[in-house]
């Protein structure tokens, strides 16, 4: 799948108050990564004018799901890049995990990377919440 494509089935709606900071979190499963039965995605971001539509992001893990992906790492910087290129999000943070247990003799893997626009600076609310 192309990446325009890709991108193209992340479909977003205004955010109803650009001048709040808050957070929103959507989270998602992708199979078949690596032979393993399931990927967690867990997606965490601060909006500046868009929102995510959840249901688009359903059809994008679907999409995800379809592609080969050499390890988790190449998988999460796929998602912060189409979604951070979709959003424009003032912050975000992508979190993506296979279960224990998947790997003989390794425990769980994660892979935690976030972006933000250069100048959004909210130490409180981030500190605040619970990041994962």
């Amino acid at each position: 799948m192309e990446i325009n494509e890709r991108r193209g089935l992340l479909t977003t709606s205004f955010n109803p108050d650009e001048t709040l900071d808050y957070l929103t979190s959507i989270k998602g499963t992708l199979l078949n990564l690596d032979n393993v039965e399931s990927t967690l995605l867990n997606i965490r971001y601060v909006p500046d004018r868009l929102i995510i539509k959840p249901k688009s992001f359903s059809n994008y893990l679907t999409a995800l799901s379809d592609q080969t992906w050499e390890n988790l790492e190449e998988l999460a910087t796929t998602v912060i890049s189409d979604l951070s290129n979709q959003l424009i999000a003032r912050w975000i943070c992508v979190k993506a995990t296979v279960a224990e247990g998947s790997y003989p003799g390794l425990g769980t893997h994660e892979v935690l990377i976030e972006d933000r626009q250069p100048e959004w600076s909210n130490p409180s609310l981030l500190l605040r919440c619970k990041i994962f």
